[in-house]
């Protein structure tokens, strides 16, 4: 026969202390997740016109701090040089940016416009990677392979 303090108010109580930490547990993780967390599309057109749509883009590039170890930065906005100064473009605020090779082996140039039409030219600061999803899995593709990167 059970105990009257598992089969009564004790087994109640036991149930809704653990309901209430799974709410506490569930709601704590949605509120650790940081805002402005949002998912971008693009469509990729490299240097032989293929077109490649792109969901989840982001800016990707390795830094390297010794001879065998990197770390990676995953960004979602286009680091941009003007001059001397160092601008970092956020993805949200891009309509469209436009590639033309160095030839030289130094970052591309860039053309880029913004959703409410403002247009800008600047040279990339790093030559870092369009990395995604697209219908056929990951793809990586390396800015100074590209012409253009539609957001939509």
């Amino acid at each position: 026969m059970k105990d009257s303090a598992e089969s009564g108010w004790g087994g109640v109580a036991s149930r809704v202390v653990c309901a209430a930490l799974t709410v506490w547990l569930v709601s704590g993780t949605a509120l650790a997740q940081p805002k402005g967390d949002k998912v971008f599309h693009a469509v990729a057109t490299d240097a032989k016109g293929v077109e490649t749509e792109v969901h989840g883009v982001i800016f990707y590039w390795e830094e390297k701090i010794s001879e065998t170890a990197f770390v990676p930065h995953e960004l979602k906005e286009v680091p941009v040089k003007r001059g001397t100064a160092t601008v970092k473009i956020k993805f949200e605020a891009i309509k469209t940016v436009d590639l033309k090779p160095s030839g030289n082996g130094a970052p591309p140039a860039v053309s880029i416009t913004l959703n409410d039409g403002k247009t800008g030219e600047f040279t990339l600061a790093i030559a870092g990677s369009f990395k995604g999803q697209s219908d056929f899995g990951e793809v990586e593709l390396p800015a100074v392979e590209l012409k253009r990167i539609a957001f939509k």
